[in-house]
């Protein structure tokens, strides 16, 4: 029998989420700009910002005090960004600690405002030709301005070993971003744009019937849910609104839905992930809201 207990505890629990990541909330964006740019992918760096955060809330319990929480999160994003790639297929031969071994030369280091528009305007996947150690000074330093002392903190590196592997990443990184191909326009499946059309005219019975019985929704940072009846609720709320179009778009070689608020200077605002089972919809992920991930997103519109 049901004393209502149970409804409680996930009730509290639901709450503290919420609570835990209104706290996070100011470091999130950046968390991200790291991890898109150390694993490559502004999607994998979503997956390793989630990563992260889970691993931070359920550390909560076993610490004493609250540790400063940019430094926390920081260390812990790190450390899921190199065990992310190290299950992939990516150029992880060369330690975090490898860095230590070169000599520092603090005059070969420029700080000029070109240093860091390079890599803050840089393909994400040209990161990806720089050894752990030069990546992570790199974006750390040039792309969310931390001091070399901080990085040195939370890489567990040297000042000497942070400004050496500093100026190898800024030594190479622009001749791989140099060399990163351009993305091009070009058209998407017809299951996709079928997809937008349905959508944009708020068909939605038409949308959900192109939903596979065990499709499984990932609405990134609120909610989850799995098989047609739960996640067909999900368009409701885009039911209620006029104010955006999806527009078929290609990112990191992928097709996506890029959504726009409706207006004069309308700018793609996050985007739709689907993955596809013939002509059904397997795969629902909407990135709505963490918008913060477009800042970094190279979408290119469907040609």
């Amino acid at each position: 029998m049901d004393d209502g207990t149970g409804p409680s505890i996930i009730a509290t629990l639901d709450e503290a989420r919420e609570r835990f990541l209104a706290l996070v909330a100011d470091v999130r964006p950046d968390l991200h700009r790291y991890c898109a740019r150390m694993t490559g992918s502004v999607s994998d760096g979503e997956d390793v910002v989630q990563d992260t955060l889970a691993r931070a809330y359920y550390q909560l319990p076993e610490l004493h005090e609250l540790p400063p929480l940019r430094p926390w999160l920081f260390r812990i994003a790190h450390n899921r960004a190199i065990d992310h790639l190290r299950r992939g297929a990516y150029r992880t031969t060369e330690a975090i600690d490898a860095a230590d071994g070169i000599a520092d030369d603090s005059e070969r280091e420029p700080e000029s405002a070109l240093v860091r528009r390079q890599a803050v305007e840089a393909a994400l996947a040209s990161f990806l030709a720089l050894a752990p150690a030069q990546r992570a000074c790199v974006i750390l330093k040039d792309v969310l301005d931390h001091s070399h002392e901080e990085i040195a903190a939370l890489l567990e590196l040297s000042v000497p070993a942070v400004k050496s592997a500093l100026h190898r990443g800024r030594a190479l990184l622009p001749e791989h971003a140099a060399a990163a191909p351009t993305a091009a326009a070009r058209p998407v499946s017809a299951a996709l744009a079928r997809y937008a059309t349905l959508f944009n005219a708020h068909d939605f019975d038409a949308v959900r019937a192109l939903l596979a019985d065990d499709v499984r929704l990932d609405l990134v940072s609120r909610r989850k849910a799995d098989g047609r009846r739960a996640v067909g609720s999900y368009f409701s709320n885009y039911g209620r609104h006029d104010d955006w179009r999806a527009a078929p778009a290609w990112l990191e070689g992928r097709e996506v839905l890029a959504v726009t608020s409706v207006g004069p200077e309308a700018r793609p605002d996050y985007f739709i992930e689907l993955t596809w089972r013939g002509q059904q919809v397997r795969a629902i992920r909407d990135f709505r809201y963490v918008a913060y991930i477009v800042r970094d997103t190279p979408l290119v519109r469907a040609g």
